[in-house]
């Protein structure tokens, strides 16, 4: 069966959009543009091939379908602006065999400008072909939520950007098989500046909450009671909680080398959402000298070590940083986290516990970084010496909270 979909790029932003388009009936080639191409497992692999997917091998393929979508990661560069070089490539792969009437649709996160600007020369000039008269070609944002059994791509809105009436109109028709309601925005700029607002909230309004944890345990606030007493308001209020760091594949973008100003706002929260794994191994230390125990020579443990629940992502993730930030202090890191077999931190592997229970009782002091669902809370803090609850997941006075 001929394809009617490319997904370009595997990772975190194109293997649920793969998936989402088989489900939905929709045949489709997947080609990896890295390493990602691993993230899908032999079982998930087969599934996904019963229902119309194929691996995509073979460069030619790409020109044999209506509608392409470029996945590609974009991470920070060296100067600290976003690296396009796997978008770059993933175009110039798919110029070569672009054919007229084809939808091209980019879904990476990138700064406003770029499917204009950066994505459209390169498809022009590799196919011969011209945007909005010979290919479609929009933009998209990318709305993944990782884990989450609520969000589905049927029920997430998509938001649509054109170059053209004609090619945004194009993107909805291809996006209207996916989702129950596709937003059209008035070009390719406010489509991207979509993706870039959406991102910037997030952690903008996580930085603000880590300040308030900051704050509220200097003044013996219980800040924890705070959120649940102020999510009660209906209007003008979101609830956001604080935790040890903020990690994903969703960097906050302050325009840093691709604008003449950046988001003052971005950056600001940025260096507060940087400090908070400091803040945590500061607290850790606080602790255990509270209770008679050093740093140094301490066995920690440490719970959840992935960016998201119940998620086996280690992208961005703080607990990376704590670990080294205990080991350097002289402290013997363990971990527990039920989505990752082996963790590796500064290329040296860092001890497992298997039997979860067993390790608490032997830790000097617990950290809870991630609360992943088969955590018994209740039943760990009851055989912990000292527990640091950094999401607030824990019963009250069950254990230390950030």
């Amino acid at each position: 069966m001929p394809a009617d979909l490319a997904v370009i790029g595997l990772g975190p932003y194109g293997l649920p959009l793969a998936q989402a388009a088989v489900a939905a009936g929709i045949p489709t080639i997947g080609y990896a543009t890295g390493p990602e191409a691993g993230s899908l497992s032999p079982a998930e692999l087969r599934r996904m091939r019963s229902t119309g997917f194929l691996p995509g091998t073979d460069p030619a393929q790409l020109g044999r379908v209506r509608t392409a979508v470029i996945c590609a990661p974009t991470p920070r560069g060296a100067d600290g602006g976003i690296d396009l070089g796997q978008v770059e490539a993933a175009a110039r792969t798919l110029a070569e065999r672009l054919r007229p009437h084809t939808t091209v649709i980019l879904e990476s996160p990138v700064l406003p400008g770029t499917t204009d600007g950066f994505l459209r020369p390169l498809l022009e000039e590799g196919s011969g072909l011209r945007a909005g008269r010979d290919f479609h070609l929009a933009y998209s944002p990318c709305r993944v939520d990782p884990g989450s059994r609520d969000r589905t791509p049927a029920s997430t809105p998509k938001v649509i950007g054109g170059l053209t009436p004609a090619c945004t109109e194009s993107a909805a028709a291809f996006y209207g098989r996916l989702t129950d309601k596709v937003v059209r925005a008035r070009g390719l700029r406010e489509a991207e500046t979509v993706q870039l607002l959406e991102t910037n909230y997030r952690h903008v309004n996580i930085a603000l909450v880590n300040e308030m944890a900051v704050l509220c345990h200097e003044l013996g606030v219980d800040l924890w009671d705070v959120v649940r007493c102020a999510e009660t308001k209906p209007f003008g209020f979101q609830a956001f909680r604080p935790g040890p760091g903020v990690g994903g594949h969703g960097m906050p973008q302050d325009l840093t080398g691709h604008a003449t100003r950046t988001l003052r706002m971005v950056e600001l929260a940025q260096q507060v959402n940087d400090r908070m794994p400091e803040y945590v191994v500061r607290r850790a230390a606080t602790l255990l000298n509270e209770h008679g125990k050093s740093a140094r020579g301490a066995r920690v443990l440490l719970l959840g070590v992935t960016y998201k629940p119940d998620v086996a992502d280690l992208q961005g993730t703080p607990a990376r940083e704590i670990a080294v930030r205990l080991t350097e202090l002289g402290a013997s890191v363990s971990f527990h986290d039920p989505c990752v077999p082996a963790w590796s931190v500064l290329d040296r592997p860092v001890p497992r516990a298997d039997a979860l229970y067993e390790a608490v009782a032997d830790a000097d002091l617990t950290i809870l970084l991630q609360h992943h669902r088969t955590y018994d809370l209740q039943g760990l803090s009851v055989k912990a010496q000292l527990l640091l609850d950094t999401r607030g997941a824990t019963p009250t006075g069950a254990a230390h909270r950030l």
